[in-house]
């Protein structure tokens, strides 16, 4: 019996969160009994909710309703308390209750899995070797936390697929300690770079997955661009980068239109990639996803036609549409490096400025990373380029609110680079239009906050007031 058919129903907690939706459609998907509750559930129903009912998921309130005897296991995330009714009622009725990132380890260790690991790029990757395995006939099943463009066009929430083939990929998280949980066939790791925890923290939690990648007798690919990352690989073979000898090799980038183009090496064959994302950072995405494919059996002429159709994912360096000539792009980019990769990006192809707002989550993680933040920025902005910065976004719960987005600002303009901050960001965003001119570049940076989504749309709204489509 594989170790996740013990079960025969599950309940989830906060179903309609990223991580725990994807695991929800896939079971749902292979023939489980599974339903939920989340606080987005209203009584008129919510988007998620009827995108969850019409994979077979039963929704309920989240009042602890929907659960009964007989159900095997009740799931949830961390962001759940034990105060919650759900919680309770399981505990009366002798219910089992299992963190998230447990259920994904035994789903994983019931198929083969290729898993995606890194501070950044978790969610691009592992959306382009599903579509590269896809592409090539494989049906493989996926597990991530952001929506694929092309399943959210068929009206999925797009971060689930329970496919018919062998192969699993799914998006490891580093950020709560849970990849340790992890023993899949094929393991990456794309970077290890401050973020939610201290680098020594992140070192611990990348040598035991490395480790469990050995105990699989598994295969770890890792960035030799990123030397934290590298050494957890003593065979050379299994490095990739733009400054790799062995392994998978990416040299001659440049950019063509929104378009990343370059070519890859592997055991002496060499293959031009175009792939219809900006920023030399999707590059090493793509050669992470290079080597998977290459270990499962694709061979690099059609990896390199399949990324070529890659439709990215929501909310990573989306671009949103170009009006009067200034281009619109949005993207889930938080912490340090994403920052910076995502603003080096859209530089490769402004002809003009970046206009660049960000849009902090959480007093804690702000406080946390306030010096890498403001040096990030620094080093990744022009002389003619702009930040702005609106309110940390607050979730809810008791924090002390001692820092504000505003002294980002000042740390910024203070270290030589043009910075604004306006509290309200619906009044930033007229401000970045007001200043906006053809050939400029407006980007949206932010995470965690779900009404983001919303407010790009309201910018392009603005955009389209002032030039037109």
């Amino acid at each position: 019996m594989k170790p996740i058919e013990k079960y025969s129903s599950f309940y989830f907690v906060g179903v309609a969160g990223a991580g725990m939706s994807a695991i929800a459609q896939y079971l749902s998907g292979k023939g489980f009994k599974v339903a939920g509750s989340d606080r987005q559930f209203k009584t008129n129903g919510s988007k998620v909710q009827k995108q969850l009912e019409d994979v077979g998921i039963e929704c309920f309130p989240d009042d602890g309703s929907g659960v009964e005897a007989g159900i095997s296991v009740m799931v949830a995330s961390t962001a759940i308390e034990e105060s919650h009714p759900a919680f309770q009622k399981a505990k009366t009725l002798g219910i089992p209750v299992k963190h998230r990132s447990e259920i994904l380890a035994e789903i994983a260790l019931s198929c083969k899995t290729i898993a995606v690991s890194g501070t950044s790029g978790k969610s691009t990757v592992t959306a382009m070797i599903y579509h590269v395995l896809d592409c090539a006939g494989l049906s493989p099943s996926l597990i991530t936390g952001a929506g694929l463009v092309s399943l959210e066009r068929l009206g999925k929430i797009g971060n689930a697929v329970a496919g018919n083939g062998e192969w699993l990929v799914i998006e490891a998280d580093e950020s709560d300690g849970s990849l340790v949980r992890y023993f899949p066939d094929i393991g990456i790791i794309l970077n290890v770079d401050k973020d939610h925890k201290e680098i020594s923290e992140l070192e611990e939690i990348f040598q035991k997955f490395s480790e469990n990648i050995k105990e699989r007798n598994g295969v770890l690919f890792a960035n030799g661009d990123n030397l934290l990352a590298a050494k957890y690989v003593s065979n050379r073979l299994n490095l990739f980068g733009k400054e790799q000898s062995y392994g998978v090799q990416g040299v001659d980038y440049r950019v063509e239109g929104f378009s990343s183009c370059f070519r890859v090496r592997n055991a002496g064959e060499l293959v031009r990639f175009c792939l219809p994302l900006p920023g030399k950072h999707n590059m090493e995405n793509a050669l992470a996803a290079t080597s998977a494919a290459l270990k499962v059996g694709v061979n690099l002429r059609d990896i390199a036609e399949a990324l070529s159709t890659f439709p990215g994912i929501y909310r990573r360096h989306q671009i949103l549409g170009s009006f009067g000539g200034v281009t619109l792009v949005d993207d889930f980019a938080h912490n340090p490096a994403k920052i910076a990769a995502s603003i080096r990006s859209v530089q490769g192809f402004t002809q003009k400025r970046v206009l660049a707002w960000f849009q902090p989550h959480g007093f804690g993680p702000t406080r946390f990373l306030r010096n890498d933040l403001v040096e990030s920025i620094r080093d990744s902005l022009r002389e003619n380029d702009q930040m702005f910065f609106s309110e940390i976004f607050y979730a809810g719960g008791t924090v002390v609110r001692d820092i504000s987005a505003g002294d980002l600002s000042s740390d910024l303009e203070n270290a030589g680079r043009k910075s604004t901050f306006i509290e309200n960001r619906m009044e930033c965003a007229k401000e970045m239009v007001r200043l906006a001119e053809p050939g400029d570049t407006i980007l949206l940076m932010g995470a965690r906050d779900p009404s983001l989504a919303d407010f790009a749309k309201e910018v392009a709204k603005l955009l389209q007031e002032r030039f037109g489509n």
